[in-house]
């Protein structure tokens, strides 16, 4: 009930409740009272041309900017893990070790090997008359090295500092760990998963006939079902030339400013927005249905009058209206759009202006 209602009842209850008051002037104000309370009060709004936002609504799910799961690149036992899940790391930070034993004892084998083949092929030099290293052409030298085994040493030694060396394992960029699987003595697999959640990408399905509507560089709104009081805003950066099965095509947007409460794989809803000019914009409470039919009601002279209308777009709150073709009917700029109590009105019903 209205503010304006209230106080006319509020005004007339004393007048009721006097006992001085003749019957009949009692009479006239009961129906005065009853008139009041039957009064039917909208709110308008003027109809204008203006700017209205088409929406493609979807859901979608995010991704980070860079996500891998590490692994050793050898096999053996964990000897050690230096980080835990949801812990942030700098890139090249240890994440974890291998028992180095095994491969000390190659690199010592392969450094004795390398020094035996190195006597090899002073050997083989002085044999072919050359007393000096430097002084022996590229192809002799080649040939010696090969001969000798001092080349396959060479890479040997080469393949023991490499194993050694990787029996650490270092952060390829900057994240989050998340699912840490390795356990120290235990044998290796995969070790952990890294995440730089600094940003984040959106990918979302449209439909094949919602095509049209979108373009690389277009706006869109993200919000997370499990906290829709956060928006965040971002650009498509992709489009997948490619419909699949369902007719869906997937489109990819960058977030822009993102905090801390989005996360990897979170799901969202995609608000994709296109600015259309010119339309006739009415909230979404202003039109009803009936008979199969769109309808606005017009304010005129006191009263509400039945107006058929085509609903050519609409988003989360508004409409974009025009008259209805099979109808017949039109609608102009100026006119007053009744945008409250709409379900209870009928054409003609006599209502007042809220405010």
């Amino acid at each position: 009930m209205s503010y304006l209602r209230l106080t006319l009842i509020a005004m007339l209850l004393p007048c009721l409740t006097a006992c001085n008051r003749k019957p009949a002037e009692q009479t006239e104000e009961m129906e005065m009272l009853e008139q009041a309370m039957s009064e039917t009060y909208v709110d308008t709004m003027q109809l204008h041309r203006r700017e209205f936002n088409k929406q493609i609504v979807c859901n979608g799910r995010l991704r980070a900017k860079a996500k891998s799961e590490l692994y050793f690149k050898g096999q053996g036992i964990v000897a050690d893990i230096f980080v835990r899940e949801g812990q942030h790391i700098a890139k090249g930070a240890l994440i974890a070790t291998l028992d180095r034993q095994d491969r000390e004892r190659e690199l010592e084998k392969a450094e004795h090997e390398l020094q035996r083949a190195k006597v090899e092929l002073t050997d083989k030099l002085i044999g072919l008359g050359y007393d000096e290293m430097n002084a022996v052409p590229a192809d002799v030298m080649q040939r010696a090295e090969v001969m000798s085994g001092y080349y396959g040493a060479k890479y040997q030694l080469q393949s023991a500092r490499r194993a050694l060396e990787e029996c650490s394992l270092y952060a390829p960029f900057s994240g989050r760990i998340a699912d840490v699987e390795a356990k120290r003595f235990g044998r290796n697999d995969k070790v952990c998963t890294l995440i730089d959640d600094s940003s984040f990408d959106v990918e979302f399905r449209i439909l094949e006939a919602e095509l049209g509507g979108v373009a690389v560089g277009q706006k869109v709104k993200v919000t997370p079902f499990v906290r829709d009081s956060l928006e965040y805003e971002g650009l498509i950066a992709e489009i997948n030339p490619l419909v699949d099965e369902k007719g869906l095509v997937k489109v990819q947007a960058r977030l822009k400013g993102t905090g801390t409460a989005l996360m990897d794989g979170m799901n969202v809803r995609v608000v994709v927005e296109e600015k259309l000019q010119h339309l006739f914009v009415v909230p979404k409470d202003a039109v009803v249905e009936r008979d199969g039919y769109h309808v606005v009601f017009l304010y005129n002279d006191g009263k509400a009058v039945w107006t058929y209308v085509d609903v050519i777009h609409s988003n989360i709150s508004s409409c974009a209206i025009t008259g209805c073709q099979r109808k017949e009917t039109t609608i102009q700029e100026g006119d007053i759009i009744i945008t409250s109590g709409n379900l209870n009105l009928a054409d003609g019903t006599e209502v007042r202006i809220e405010n």
